[in-house]
């Protein structure tokens, strides 16, 4: 019987810290979130499902799937096999320098194109070796990305930041819906309704994942797991362990040592 669950996640010293996630039967739906990352998964067993912008994507094996940075998405994952797929976090100004200067935006979010796939799983499978040139060759499979699947549409919310800037200068340790919306002089339900047209989440997982962000760069300092729980304002380790594993598939404790 194969094992659910099972990630692993790599964090390179490349092209502004590319990332890999590899997941490996994983049951644990990714809720609505957002990533400042092109996402670009490989799909490697059955079909990948994507909710993204009130629309269901189906990704069939073999293929890609793609979300551009800051837009809203969802993962529901498989409840009994679990969905296997590999994940690369590319920072945009590394598509937008492939791209002459230019941003892009992919329209089209599932993408077949066998060569491109066989070319980023070899890549994914050998980080470590040292007899090919990883970034070069990374660099060559993007291009090919860009040059064939790109446009220049820009994506991006709403350019009203009220609710945003404020939730970032209050305390993410202390928030409170009811507090936050009499702040605006706003009932709590309009202030749900407006900040989710501002920034296509609730308070609640923007709150999540301002502190999953924060507890990031802390991971990156070598720091004490639950000295970060507590600075990054998650109740106890327990709740810090679950909420990062519910967005980014893996434990506070694999993502500090990838």
């Amino acid at each position: 019987m194969n094992k659910k669950d099972v990630s692993e996640y790599k964090r390179l010293d490349i092209l502004d810290g590319t990332e890999i996630l590899f997941a490996k039967n994983h049951t644990q739906d990714f809720p609505n979130h957002t990533h400042d990352t092109f996402n670009i998964a490989l799909v490697l067993n059955q079909t990948f499902n994507a909710k993204l912008d009130s629309k269901f994507l189906q990704a069939p094996r073999g293929t890609l799937c793609i979300t551009n940075p800051d837009e809203i998405h969802a993962t529901p994952c498989d409840k009994n096999i679990g969905n296997s797929f590999i994940t690369f976090y590319i920072a945009p100004t590394v598509l937008t320098q492939i791209n002459n200067g230019v941003d892009v935006f992919f329209k089209d979010k599932v993408i077949d194109n066998q060569k491109l796939f066989s070319l980023l799983y070899f890549l994914a499978q050998n980080m470590g070796n040292k007899s090919i040139n990883f970034e070069k060759e990374l660099i060559q499979a993007l291009s090919i990305l860009v040059k064939e699947y790109a446009t220049e549409i820009y994506f991006k919310h709403k350019d009203t930041k009220l609710f945003q800037d404020f939730l970032q200068e209050d305390s993410l340790e202390k928030f409170s819906l009811e507090k936050t919306a009499n702040k605006f002089g706003l009932d709590k339900f309009k202030f749900l309704r407006l900040f989710k047209q501002e920034t296509g989440l609730t308070p609640n997982a923007y709150i999540i994942l301002q502190r999953i962000n924060k507890a990031k760069q802390m991971l990156s300092e070598n720091e004490d797991l639950s000295e970060i729980a507590f600075s990054s304002g998650f109740y106890d380790v327990a709740h810090f362990n679950r909420e990062f594993k519910r967005y980014t598939g893996v434990t506070p404790g694999t993502y500090k040592n990838a």
